[in-house]
C-alpha cells in the first residue's frame, strides 16, 4: 500500500465511531490469528469452574496488594541469602 493511500486509510478510521472502530480491530485480529473454538470452549470452562470454586467458598481471594508484598518480602530475602554468595 502506498504512503498515501495508507495515510488516506488512517485519516479514515481517524473520523469513525468507536463502535465500528472496535469491529474493525476485531476483524484485524481475527485475521491475524483466527479464533479457535476449542481453546475458547475451555477457557469459558476455567472460568465457570474458578467462579464456582469462589462462589462455593472453596477457594480464598487474595487481595493483590497482598500478593505483591507477600512476593517481594520472600524476594528481598532470597536476595539477602543469595548476594552474599555471589548469586
Amino acid at each position: 500500500m502506498r504512503a498515501l493511500k495508507q495515510q488516506q486509510l488512517f485519516d479514515e478510521i481517524d473520523i469513525l465511531p468507536i463502535d465500528l472502530k472496535t469491529k474493525i480491530i476485531d476483524k484485524i485480529l481475527t485475521s491475524i490469528s483466527p479464533i479457535n473454538k476449542s481453546i475458547d470452549d475451555l477457557w469459558i470452562q476455567e472460568v465457570n469452574q474458578r467462579k464456582n470454586e469462589i462462589e462455593s467458598g472453596n477457594v480464598k481471594l487474595v487481595n493483590r496488594d497482598d500478593v505483591f508484598f507477600k512476593n517481594s518480602s520472600k524476594t528481598k530475602k532470597l536476595n539477602e541469602i543469595l548476594i552474599p554468595f555471589g548469586c
